[in-house]
């Protein structure tokens, strides 16, 4: 135990040593739970004292701290987020017998309001990727639809395979499996899956890179061209690989340009992939497995979008609904 340290941090450190080592968690989800952990032992360091054992740990103690995240503005999202970190410690804590009770049991999870997102129609996302054929994009000296070629395959994959802003920027050159119309795309958790390579996808890909080559070249970056990542930035800064962020000003300027709504992002493609592709009478588990999810119940959430659509439909145009 450190110097000055309670029982509630060193048991906290233990565990997030052990995300880290055993279940070798990614950087983000350590991140996100040393900062929901700690933060909740400093909470009962200040509520039960520094000499207090975690035995001493109530439920009341977790419902608790759940009203002073209320309180501080946090919505019951980012209250939800803050006590699966804090179950799973107390989950860990329990199995390594360090405690005799587990406490977060009796914590019911905050009810979450169901946003389901406005996703654009077929029409609407086939005119924007039809618009930008033949390099048509717009003209820009930031990352912000600067490069036509490369933004017009940034649409056609997340759209095309249903990725997340992370997977595309994440993909490398050697995860392209062109003999198999595939690209190997790894996901949330470190898991990894196959998607479907769509041949507008693929298109789009060849037209880009030898563009994408030869930016390498003359940037003195010609190392990257084989083993680099396939989505670069415009000016070859460091690693090359582009940023999700900048992904995001691509997609929203592209969008407005072209009269979609201005709360048009990356994730708003992928449910459209996926609603699409059940309105088309796709399988639901094979969506299931090209958006790796890890549960059906997220991916039916899509089933919500499309009744939502067919009752619109029902209302607007059968003679007894008006």
């Amino acid at each position: 135990m450190k110097a000055g340290a309670t029982e509630f941090e060193t048991l906290a450190e233990e565990f997030l040593a052990m995300l880290q080592n055993e279940r070798n968690a990614s950087v983000h989800t350590v991140r996100a739970y040393r900062r929901e952990v700690l933060s909740f032992a400093a909470y009962l360091r200040e509520t039960l004292g520094p000499q207090a054992r975690i035995a001493a740990v109530e439920h009341l103690h977790i419902r608790g701290y759940l009203a002073i995240l209320y309180e501080r503005g946090l919505t019951k999202a980012s209250a939800a987020r803050a006590l699966a970190a804090i179950r799973s410690w107390f989950r860990w804590l329990a199995k390594e017998h360090k405690l005799t009770q587990n406490p977060a049991l009796l914590v019911s999870t905050p009810k979450l309001p169901h946003h389901l997102p406005r996703v654009p129609s077929m029409e609407e996302v086939n005119s924007l990727l039809n618009s930008m054929e033949g390099g048509h994009g717009l003209a820009a000296k930031d990352e912000a639809a600067a490069w036509p070629e490369r933004d017009r395959m940034i649409f056609e994959l997340l759209y095309g395979c249903g990725i997340r802003n992370s997977e595309l920027v994440g993909i490398d050159m050697s995860d392209i499996q062109w003999k198999n119309d595939a690209i190997l795309v790894k996901g949330k958790g470190r898991k990894q899956r196959y998607v479907p390579l769509g041949d507008e996808a693929a298109m789009a890909m060849r037209a880009y890179m030898p563009l994408r080559e030869a930016r390498l070249r003359a940037a003195g970056k010609a190392g990257l061209v084989l083993d680099g990542p396939l989505v670069t930035n415009l000016r070859m800064r460091g690693t090359a690989r582009l940023t999700t962020r900048s992904v995001g000003r691509i997609v929203k300027c592209i969008a407005l340009s072209r009269g979609l709504a201005s709360d048009v992002h990356p994730h708003t493609l992928r449910h459209a992939f996926g609603t699409h592709m059940l309105e088309e009478g796709a399988d639901l588990r094979a969506i299931q497995e090209m958006l790796g999810h890890e549960r059906l119940s997220t991916t039916q959430r899509y089933t919500q979008l499309t009744v939502g659509q067919v009752q619109r439909v029902y209302d607007e145009t059968h003679p007894r609904a008006r």
